[in-house]
């Protein structure tokens, strides 16, 4: 059963949500019908502005980790090889293999966290959850973050969908099966 006042999924014997305290009623009037609450009852999506003002903070945190991963590669690549070109070049693949590395993990140790956000989207208050509203798993938020090369490589139509769709929605959330909706 689903809390009409928050969205949170609880047990169907349950009297009071888990979360927000809030009793529990069934919707249907008449006696012998099954309870329901449709899932996205009180929730609220988080649109394409808000998403992109996280995803602008979030950015700026992956670049500053970047910027630190590439002086630490490059002053240990320089500092190793007897030539300064072969250093240099050896520092770099470090640093693009790291960078990339750091930013999936980032991102999907911080959405499948007991937070299910990163840094951006909690100063934005919206969360990444599954489709019934529950925390998502590390592979689902690696298949998420994944996907979002599929909504860059088509010249970012993936990101403008969710302007457009129903449950504002990306092409990267609807491959991983995910929502981003405002935290209450």
């Amino acid at each position: 059963m689903y809390c009409t006042n928050c969205g949170w999924q609880n047990d169907d014997q349950a009297r009071f949500c888990q979360r927000c305290g809030a009793a529990l009623q069934a919707t249907s009037q008449e006696p012998g019908l099954p309870q329901s609450v449709a899932p996205a009852a009180g929730v609220q999506y988080a649109g394409f502005w808000r998403r992109f003002g996280a995803a602008l903070i979030d950015g700026i945190i992956i670049s500053i980790i970047s910027i630190a991963l590439y002086y630490i590669c490059v002053l240990i690549g320089l500092s190793v090889a007897e030539d300064d070109d072969w250093g240099w070049t050896v520092g770099f693949r470090a640093w693009w293999v790291l960078s990339l590395l750091s930013s999936w993990i980032y991102y999907a140790a911080m959405e499948s966290s007991s937070k299910q956000a990163t840094p951006g989207k909690m100063s934005l208050g919206i969360v990444v959850t599954d489709l019934e509203g529950r925390r998502i798993s590390f592979g689902t938020a690696t298949r998420r973050y994944l996907s979002k090369i599929a909504s860059a490589i088509i010249l970012y139509i993936g990101f403008i969908l969710i302007g457009f769709t129903e449950k504002k929605q990306g092409l990267h959330d609807m491959i991983a099966q995910c929502l981003v909706v405002v935290k209450r």
